[in-house]
């Protein structure tokens, strides 16, 4: 028990990062392993809600999103240069009733035409929600809740092991894609929240939509009611005074929205 302790010790110490903040992150699980896993996961996710005609059903809706995201993306491709490479992909799930964003390690993200439809989202807090969304990824925070998954995961299967419980005995993850299609519904990190707000709103304005519409948009979510609150806000935990943060920011944000320099657009197919 003492060799495992030891062991899940120096397995966390040496597998550090850092994020686009400058704050350390757990990464048992690479970068490139949680693109690699998302990308199955994406495909398991979206397959079932495509055969039931889920996907892209409205043409212009989907348009109209593939446009928001498409220039949000182009900014983070200058900005991080290596996102360059992803596969980036956005699609527009049918689903009245939910209202929910998510981006996958890679740029593989979904929105939920309840979000667009109950809110009564404009594009500019459309455009805050992806750029929260992909702040996610481009901060690694699918790869960083995927090792903190996994870290427990192996702290559980060694108690076991020690005890003697043969049942348990395998229980250590041979593969991360289910840990990737787990991700997107775990609760993120304040931390990763607050990360994700000031990444977001920069992505945002930079691409031409107002910073200010992100308080706007927060101030929607949470009187958004029904049987409980959204998925979005169980999965996006609020940092506290975030709405002050999110105006303060946005102030600091009005020379990016006001640049007249063109906006361009990453073709998303």
């Amino acid at each position: 028990m003492k060799k495992l302790f030891i062991l899940l010790v120096l397995l966390t110490l040496s597998a550090c990062a850092t994020s686009p903040t400058g704050r350390s992150q757990l990464m048992l699980v690479s970068p490139e392993q949680a693109i690699s896993s998302s990308r199955e996961a994406y495909v398991q996710t979206l397959l079932p809600l495509e055969k039931e005609g889920k996907v892209d059903s409205n043409p212009t809706t989907s348009k109209r999103i593939r446009l928001i995201t498409g220039r949000i993306i182009a900014q983070a491709i200058q900005l991080y240069p290596h996102t360059r490479n992803w596969q980036w992909s956005i699609k527009v799930i049918d689903d009245p009733e939910m209202v929910n964003a998510w981006c996958m390690a890679g740029g593989k993200m979904a929105i939920y035409t309840g979000l667009i439809d109950k809110l009564q989202a404009t594009d500019d807090e459309i455009a805050q929600v992806m750029g929260h969304e992909i702040s996610h990824a481009l901060a690694n925070h699918t790869a960083e809740r995927m090792s903190i998954a996994l870290a427990t995961q192996l702290g559980l299967s060694g108690v076991a092991i020690a005890a003697g419980d043969n049942q348990y005995k395998g229980a250590v993850l041979s593969g991360t894609s289910l840990a990737a299609a787990t991700a997107i519904t775990l609760p993120n990190s304040r931390t990763s929240e607050s990360e994700a707000d000031r990444m977001g709103i920069e992505l945002a304005a930079r691409a031409g939509y107002d910073p200010r519409a992100a308080a706007a948009l927060w101030q929607k979510m949470a009187r958004v009611g029904g049987s409980g609150p959204p998925q979005f806000l169980s999965t996006h935990p609020s940092p506290a005074n975030r709405q002050e943060t999110l105006q303060a920011l946005a102030g600091q944000m009005m020379g990016y929205y006001l640049d007249p320099s063109p906006r361009p657009v990453y073709n998303l197919q």
